[in-house]
This record gives structure tokens, sequence and C-alpha cells, in this order.
């Protein structure tokens, strides 16, 4: 049996079986190219991740490069040149060689005070063995300003949690660069409280893994352990207009969930056309395309009446699974997709910044779409209405009508919802006589010739849970079809 496990789980994992432990905690990742930080609830052996969050770009290697700048500039070290294939190969053997050299010092200055570093360690020409000091808090200055780039990242995945430091139990040290004692300094001093350092950050995941591993294969370690990732960003669906209606939010806890019902735009209309993306943005072309199917076989029918139910699934192993099933007819169709598959931290951290940055914007592009849909979808409604019963229009109201909507189109033109909102509404207005006129008609046709035991049954029949007046209405709108 196979699980997929992220590494932040793994490290809560370990820490929660080994230790006894429960309660919230933060798991603080600085590895040697990325920052992760993930917030977890642990309680009687079920592990819920509550928000993540972090910093692709960040991570021990920024504090090697550091360094090694350092070292050069205080050996008086010129930047080999580059300008010949010669002379890039010795340039990158220098600074691998230079980069080598700061890690190893970094290293050592985990449990010394100052280490010194032979010149030639960093690709330097030397006949006299000089060396180089550093000490611990000439290295602590240097990458002070890199290491509180964390901060953001944590107040932000607080913030998804919606907790606060006081209400976390602990913080739990994963990565190598964890070991620095700077690091565990500030992570100290950021949480309130000193951090879980007592496996090797280096192997808690690899132990945790190990757990995990044991009780999938029937071991005794913890048989009623559960795991609960969440999503990392929103999955959804693409509608009418190009807006996204959001089925799973972010930091839904998996596996989890969801059933909205839809229904068609245009009449006659005989399939759908899903297209499921990924994000936080309002709009289709903002969000993450994940995948596109059709559903047909739909029996033509008005626009409204089909009733297409979209399930979306996620399942323990952040399989997403979309089934979309028309009511009416049974018909089905259904696609499988890894949302994170191709997906980098990085990639997850850029698209949150776009859906805070443009979160305004977005919000106003959504407003307009929709009242253009919707004003779409009223005037061609009203053009049908007029075209087949032209009979029950005044002069005035043709008149009123034709200028209402007139304004509204204008409306639709520019890029203010509120304008066309009001030019809705004043439609509306405008043709209300004429629409009822035509409802009136309607029902006249439908209940000629036909006893209210007769009307009774048949609505009866069609819609037993209707109220009395949507089956007085239906029953009129079924007679007038049947002519």
């Amino acid at each position: 049996m196979l699980r997929l496990l992220n590494e932040p789980t793994a490290a809560a994992l370990a820490y929660g079986l080994d230790k006894g432990v429960e309660g919230t905690f933060a798991v603080f990742d600085l590895g040697g190219g990325t920052f992760d930080i993930s917030i977890l609830e642990l309680e009687r052996g079920v592990f819920e991740v509550k928000s993540t969050g972090g910093d692709s770009a960040l991570g021990g290697d920024d504090f090697d490069r550091a360094i090694a700048e350092r070292l050069l500039s205080r050996a008086g070290a010129e930047t080999p040149s580059g300008a010949t294939p010669a002379g890039a190969e010795r340039a990158r053997a220098s600074a691998r060689r230079a980069l080598d050299a700061a890690r190893a010092a970094k290293e050592a200055l985990t449990s010394r005070e100052v280490v010194e570093i032979p010149r030639s360690s960093l690709g330097l020409d030397d006949d006299h063995g000089a060396v180089l000091e550093l000490s611990r808090g000439e290295l602590e200055a240097l990458v002070q300003p890199i290491l509180a780039r964390c901060a953001p990242p944590v107040r932000r995945a607080l913030a998804d949690a919606e907790l606060t430091i006081a209400d976390l139990s602990g913080v739990i040290l994963v990565g190598g660069a964890t070991r620095m004692p700077l690091v565990r300094r500030f992570v100290a001093e950021l949480f309130g409280r000193a951090p879980l350092a007592d496996i090797d950050p280096d192997q808690v995941v690899a132990l945790g893994a190990a757990i995990q591993a044991d009780v999938l294969a029937g071991g005794n370690a913890n048989p009623d352990l559960v795991l609960l990732d969440v999503v990392p960003l929103s999955l959804g669906l693409e509608l009418m207009g190009g807006v996204v209606e959001k089925l799973i939010h972010r930091n839904s806890t998996v596996p989890c969930g969801a059933t909205q019902t839809f229904t068609t735009y245009a009449d006659q209309q005989t399939g759908f056309d899903l297209h499921v993306v990924q994000g936080e943005r309002e709009l289709g072309a903002d969000c993450r395309s994940l995948a596109r199917f059709k559903l047909t076989g739909i029996p033509p029918m008005l626009a409204g009446l089909a009733r297409l139910e979209v399930t979306f699934v996620v399942d323990a192993d952040g399989i997403l699974r979309v089934t979309a099933r028309e009511e009416t007819t049974g018909v089905e169709a259904a696609v499988d997709v890894k949302p994170s598959y191709g997906l980098s931290e990085e990639e997850v951290e850029h698209m949150l910044l776009d859906a805070f940055a443009h979160g305004e914007e977005d919000v106003l592009q959504r407003q307009l779409a929709e009242q253009r849909i919707e004003a779409n979808r009223i005037l061609q409604a009203l053009r049908g209405a007029m075209g087949a019963s032209p009979e029950l229009l005044g002069a005035d109201d043709r008149r009123q009508i034709d200028g209402a909507r007139e304004r509204l189109e204008r409306a639709m033109a520019g890029d203010e919802a509120q304008a066309i909102r009001e030019g809705i509404a004043a439609l509306d207005l405008a043709s209300k006589d004429f629409a009822g006129r035509r409802m009136n008609r309607a029902f006249e046709q439908g209940l000629r010739g036909r006893s209210l035991g007769e009307l009774e049954a048949e609505v009866e029949r069609s819609a037993p849970e209707a109220s009395l007046e949507q089956r007085l209405a239906q029953a009129g709108h079924r007679g007038h079809s049947h002519g």
C-alpha cells in the first residue's frame, strides 16, 4: 500500500508519537534550498494540517553564499574572468571551492566560536599557508538579514490557520540549517518559546515516514493514526464569462469533497465543457488550468432546465476526482488529476501573493463579468418573448423597452458593473407590463378546457413538493406548450 506524506507532517508524526505530545504545533523547516512553515493540530492520533507557507528561494545555501562573498572580499580576491571558456571554468571552480569552504565554516561554528579558513581552501593561490578567521558573531551578523525573511511566511501561515502565536503548543525544527544557534534563538524569539529540537533535524522526516510506513504495513506503532493534510490552493470550475466558482477552498482538510449544481446558459444546449482550475483569482484566465473534459448526450432543453451536478473529491493522497452528472438523464463524465503535480512551493507562494495583490481588482472584474452574463441572458430572453408575442406589445411598450435595452447595451460596453445592474433594473421595469400580459395569456391557455381535478392530478404527479403557485405556473406553461 502506497501513501504520499509531506515532510512537515512526517516531522510532526515523529514528535507526536515518540514524545506523546498533543496540541497545535508549528513545523519550522529550513533546509539547504527552501523554507517551509506548516501549522498542524495533533490530537488523539489525528494529525491535521491547518495551513502551510514558506519561501522556496530561502535556505542554508543563501547563508553559504553570503559567507563565501565575505571571505573572498576579506582575502582581496578578484573575480576570475569568464571572457573565455577557460576563464569561465576557473570562475566556476573558484566559486565552488569558496562555497564549500563557507559551508564547512558555517557547520564548524555551530559548536565553536572561531574557525580558521586557509586561503587555499577558497581556491586562492598562497605560498605561505595564510588563513582567515571567522567568528560566530561575524557569521550571525551576515545571515541575520536573510534569516529575517522567514518571519512574514510564519505570520501568514498563522493567519491562514486563524491562530496566534499564543495558541501554539510548540515549534518543531526540521532541516540542517536549524542546527545553527542563531536559527534556534531566532525561532525562540519569533514564537516566544524554545523549539523542540531533540530529534536530529536531518532525520526527523525520515523517522516520521518510517513510522507511517510501519502503520500501513500493519505494525503496532499506532494503529489508530490518522493523517489529515490540506489543499494548498482552491479548486473550482470556470463558468460562463470566465468567472471561477470555487468548490474546494484553500486549506481545506483532505480527504474532502464538495458538490454543486449548475445549469445551461443557452436554449437547446446539448453538452457542457468543463474547465477545472486551481488558484485564488476570480477569473479562470488568471488561475492554473488542471483539466478540461466534456459532458455530452444531453437532450435539447430550454436554458435553465438542465441540472448538472458537479462533485469534487480530493483523496488522502491529494488526487482530485471531478465527476459531472446531468440529473434528468443520468449522463455522467469524470476526470482524475493531481493538483500539486508540477507545482513548486515557489509557484504556490507566487499564486497566493498574486491573489492578495489583485484582490480588489479581481472582485470588480468578477462583478463586471457576472453582470454582463446576466444582462445577456435577460436580453436574449426578451428578444425571444418579443418575437413570439408581438401582438401583446403596444407602441408605448415597444418604445420604452427599446430605449431601456439600448441603455443597457451601452452600459455593457463599459466597465462599470453598477451601471449594468441599473440598466437591468430599468429594462425589467420597462418590460413589466408586457411580461405580465404574456404570463396571463399563458395561464388562460393552459387552464382552458381543463377541470380543476385534472390540473391538481397533473401538478401533483409532476411536482408533489412544489408550492401551489409553482404547481399552477407549471401547469399553465405545460398547457401552453402543448397548444
